[in-house]
């Protein structure tokens, strides 16, 4: 099947948050170069202070390379797990670009940084979106999402705006898990009254499904979170 046009209308302020492993970097990153490639200017946060392996900063280099701004801490703490980057976040939100996407970490613990941010949010325009992996613990079920947004809005003193969809089991990833997962989400989004953004696909699995058969954008991914024995992928 040929590939249709992703058609990803998101812009200003977009924070992305998940439960643990639900991938919420690995979605950012691709977002932004998407987005990015349809001559969006796009900066981005890593503000992932709970995962210390896979994170924003991993991409840093094929994002620059992109034109994407990426905001880290500075050289010295670049490693560190403490709230640091506050400041230099607070600057990126009072001045948006066309796109400023926020990388946050997993679950409430992750999302309780953006409390930091509160005053620096008031007056601004932000959509905050839940990512969902149902092939995940806790994810699995509509009580459990729900759950995990009630938590994080709680942590982040922000309100969770949309879902996406994000069915994977990484390199063990079918074209039924991708067709399984949006059923599910199309479910949550019906039942939690949140509008579904898009559902991701890894590009190699893209001519093997029927992509007219989704009600809504599809964002092709190319994995570059991948351990220092694989390569990441280019960008398609």
């Amino acid at each position: 099947m040929d590939e249709r046009p992703v058609e990803i209308n998101l812009s200003g302020i977009v924070i992305i948050v998940g439960n643990y492993g639900s991938g919420k970097t690995e979605v950012s990153i691709n977002l932004a170069v998407h987005r990015k490639r349809h001559g969006i200017d796009v900066r981005i946060a890593d503000l992932d202070l709970v995962n210390p392996y896979f994170r924003t900063r991993e991409a840093k280099d094929s994002l620059s390379k992109l034109g994407i701004d990426v905001v880290l801490p500075p050289q010295e703490y670049l490693q560190a797990d403490l709230p640091i980057l506050s400041p230099l976040v607070a600057g990126m939100i009072r001045r948006p670009s066309e796109l400023t996407l926020l990388d946050v970490g997993g679950n409430d613990v992750g999302a309780t940084v953006l409390a930091t941010l509160e005053d620096v949010f008031q007056d601004k325009s932000v959509t905050m979106l839940q990512i969902v992996n149902p092939l995940r613990p806790f994810t699995d079920t509509v009580e459990g999402c729900l759950r995990i947004r009630g938590e994080i809005e709680k942590a982040a003193k922000l309100a969770v705006n949309g879902i996406i969809g994000n069915a994977n089991l990484i390199d063990e990833t079918s074209p039924d898990d991708i067709s399984s997962g949006y059923e599910f989400v199309q479910t949550l989004s019906g039942e939690s009254g949140l509008p579904l953004e898009f559902i991701t696909v890894p590009r190699e699995l893209l001519s093997a499904i029927d992509l007219n058969r989704f009600e809504c954008p599809v964002l092709p991914i190319d994995r570059q979170l991948v351990p220092p024995w694989q390569k990441a992928k280019e960008f398609g």
